[in-house]
């Protein structure tokens, strides 16, 4: 005989749920938000080190660049001439959000198979869908606090202009990069067995891409080479969409950008979720 209850029949007082009748039907509202509160207190319990020292390091390489270096010379940006350091600020702003989007993605579920604690992230209650947005949320949210904290350094420097002229471009474009590199660094957390591989994958992968993505630079003055290639590094089209935010004009089509990384985040995503369904080098 089945030891479920008819569907007519009365539970006893204090029984809310049949035996092997499932508590949580749709989505676990509550384990997602314990996750992503457990990994924002995680960077926020050391925000020297995760929020304020990569705004500091980002403002340096402002001061580098316009003060110590002299370079003072105004940049054409599609047609339109703008002083150097109101284009270089916001792709500062936004290199130091997808820079620390990946250092935060790419740390949760590796310090959990070194440590040997990768169970607590794989035996609640939390479908993959629900542990991937939290790991993912978490790094966004994490770069958005840096991006607001070179913000308001950038804002504060004189001769430099930062007051967004698209604000809904500045959050889409931060919102689409941030998840870009946090996908990312979910998909490196998965794949590396120590932090020799992470750092591998940031000093050869993100740090190169990011540097060569035009933050200091408009590819319309590179050799049609390396303007080729400017135009196959997705990072370029992050970064010239978050500048067109506060310049209104941009190296690339700004919709073809945002289809770029959109797409990208799509297949990263789904890619995220069949290794993490699959337990790929998480379970043993």
């Amino acid at each position: 005989m089945s030891s479920q209850p008819s569907p007519g029949r009365q539970l006893p007082s204090g029984v809310r749920h049949a035996p092997g009748e499932p508590v949580i039907r749709n989505v676990n509202w509550g384990g997602l938000k314990t996750l992503y509160v457990k990994e924002v207190r995680r960077f926020f319990k050391v925000q020297l080190q995760t929020i304020w020292a990569p705004a500091i390091t980002t403002l340096l390489f402002l001061v580098i660049f316009t003060v110590a270096s002299g370079a003072r010379t105004p940049v054409r940006v599609g047609g339109e001439v703008v002083p150097f350091a109101d284009f270089v600020a916001p792709g500062l702003i936004v290199m130091g959000m997808l820079q620390n989007a990946f250092a935060n993605a790419s740390f949760s579920l590796l310090v959990g198979k070194i440590q040997g604690n990768i169970v607590d992230y794989l035996q609640p209650p939390l479908s993959t869908a629900e542990l991937l947005a939290a790991l993912t949320g978490a790094a966004v949210t994490r770069a958005f606090l840096v991006g607001c904290a070179v913000f308001l350094a950038m804002s504060l420097w004189p001769g430099v202009h930062v007051t967004p002229r698209h604000p809904g471009a500045v959050l889409w474009f931060g919102l689409l990069g941030s998840a870009f590199l946090a996908l990312v660094g979910v998909l490196t957390s998965i794949w590396a067995e120590k932090f020799d591989h992470a750092a591998a994958v940031t000093n050869f992968v993100v740090a190169p891409l990011t540097l060569l993505s035009g933050t200091f630079y408009s590819v319309d003055h590179l050799a049609p080479a390396f303007r080729a290639f400017s135009h196959v590094n997705p990072f370029f089209y992050v970064i010239s969409g978050f500048r067109y935010g506060f310049l209104g004009t941009a190296d690339s089509p700004v919709l073809t950008g945002s289809v770029v990384i959109l797409a990208l985040d799509v297949a990263l995503a789904t890619l995220c979720y069949v290794l993490l369904r699959r337990g790929w080098k998480l379970k043993s």
